[in-house]
């Protein structure tokens, strides 16, 4: 049984270095003088030079090209996510909640793990961005996170509170009628190095899984093959991509004569021979299990027990998460002066300039943040369970999802 249940997401810089350092332009917490200053929050200044370079990123520059009113709803958002995370951060200092050099260090080298020094230095320059004051945002994304993580520790469940919640939900708990697959993948398009064996044109494709297919038919294990040749990030799972139900399939891709022979012809552990899709990929599937009729699932089932419970601790998560951010803003003194600078100028909306001629100018456009820049906790889906996630594909691919 797979469902996806939406997960609580303890804000790392690790996760979220382009909003959190990127934006916040290096986390000078000073500063600006004047009409520069947007907000303060417990005598820690935000410029309004760090709302508009959010702004800017999200746009990817296009912020010109914004109404009057978009803009200043942009600007409205995203200061207020800034004073969120200060409050956070303040909050976290009054716990005595403190980092050591080493932790600092991983975050940033697991970010760094990702891209080649090269890419590593332009992306701190195109960010007006120091190591030091990566690390500076660094701390304040993970002293928030490790604030979070104290408070979420204290949860607990009673073993009655998934027992009633089961009972009032058991038409969702239902393993449904599918199949579950498995593929071998030979691509044409150069992997860039992502794969060991990689073709690099449609010859290449064509050779490779013909002997990839010849290996299996000679018993080798799909499993084995898969990871070693498989041009699908399915490899690191031994090719497989999931459960799906027909319906699922065809809307993805995949024929119903294919489909067909999954639910009818095809005995569980038998091989395909190799099918060439529209985007020039050619895959062997193996059908690895088949469930023909929907089967009703008890509290004991493998699975349900811990779902229920993991989805009662994130709904608990976020009713404690928003009560942290209330709690906080109680005991931080805060000036938002952009929001007064608009009420006090209505009609220019404190001092903003008309977009650029052509931009959009529908009044109730309101631009929304793409990411968050503070330190937040997300909305997860009820208990209840939800659709599986769709087996992992690499982009353009036909692929089943449950």
């Amino acid at each position: 049984m797979q469902r996806v249940v939406s997960q609580i997401a303890f804000v790392l810089v690790v996760a979220s270095l382009a909003l959190a350092v990127a934006a916040c332009g290096g986390g000078k917490s000073s500063a600006g003088t004047g009409s520069d200053v947007a907000a303060s929050v417990n005598g820690k200044d935000i410029t309004l030079g760090e709302v508009d370079r959010i702004i800017s990123q999200q746009t990817g520059g296009q912020q010109s090209k914004m109404s009057t009113i978009q803009l200043a709803a942009a600007r409205l958002q995203v200061l207020d996510k800034l004073i969120e995370r200060q409050m956070l951060v303040h909050r976290a200092e009054k716990e005595k909640i403190v980092l050591n050099d080493d932790e600092i260090t991983t975050a940033i080298n697991s970010q760094k793990q990702q891209l080649t020094a090269e890419e590593w230095e332009k992306k701190l320059k195109d960010n007006n961005l120091t190591e030091q004051q990566l690390r500076d945002e660094a701390r304040k994304d993970l002293a928030i996170s490790k604030l979070q993580e104290k408070l979420y520790g204290k949860i607990t469940i009673r073993d009655q509170e998934i027992v009633d919640f089961f009972n009032a939900n058991k038409a969702q708990y239902v393993n449904p009628r599918g199949v579950a697959l498995a593929d071998i993948v030979s691509d044409p398009r150069d992997s860039g190095g992502t794969f060991p064996d990689d073709a690099k044109s449609d010859a290449d494709a064509k050779a490779k899984i013909d002997r990839l297919y010849a290996q299996l038919k000679s018993g080798a294990d799909f499993a084995t093959v898969a990871q070693a040749s498989s041009e699908d990030q399915s490899a690191i799972k031994g090719g497989d991509i999931g459960f799906a139900n027909e319906q699922d399939l065809q809307q993805t891709g995949f024929q119903p004569d294919l489909v067909g022979r999954f639910f009818n012809t095809m005995k569980v552990g038998d091989i395909t021979e190799p099918m060439r899709f529209p985007d020039g990929r050619w895959i062997i599937f193996k059908l690895t299990n088949r469930r023909l009729e929907s089967k009703p699932l008890a509290l004991d089932d493998p699975g349900v027990r811990d779902e229920i419970k993991q989805g009662l601790i994130q709904q608990r998560q976020t009713i404690l998460g928003e009560a942290l951010k209330r709690n906080a803003m109680s005991d931080a003194q805060i000036t938002n002066k952009l929001a007064e600078s608009m009420l006090n100028d209505p009609n220019m909306l404190g001092g903003l300039q008309q977009a650029a001629p052509g931009a959009a100018s529908t009044p109730a456009a309101s631009a929304s943040p793409a990411a968050s820049p503070a330190a937040t906790t997300a909305t997860p889906a009820s208990p209840a369970a939800t659709p599986a996630a769709s087996p992992t594909r690499p982009a353009g691919a036909p692929s089943p999802k449950q």
